[in-house]
């Protein structure tokens, strides 16, 4: 089952392969988005991770929050689907 992760407080200039290579130690990265403002195009500082299963999705959990990523401490848990 796919696991999808929030990450929050990544640095602006991340790009979304750059996401996908800094999660890709913990297993298969099926998807790596960085969310970006409609009209403006830049980063809005949060993006999602898709990992193949839950086991290496809570891995990069317990290994990437609250670690630094290009200077930014960043942030990791399990996405919430929208209110």
């Amino acid at each position: 089952m796919v696991m999808k992760l929030f990450v929050g407080g990544l640095p602006f200039a991340t790009t979304d392969d750059e996401l996908a290579q800094a999660f890709s130690q913990f297993g298969t990265v099926v998807s790596a988005k960085v969310i970006t403002d409609r009209e403006t195009g830049r980063s809005r500082g949060f993006g999602f991770v898709e990992f193949g299963s839950d086991d290496e999705g809570k891995a990069a959990v317990a290994g990437m929050d609250n670690k630094e990523l290009g200077g930014r401490t960043i942030h990791v848990s399990e996405a919430r689907e929208r209110a």
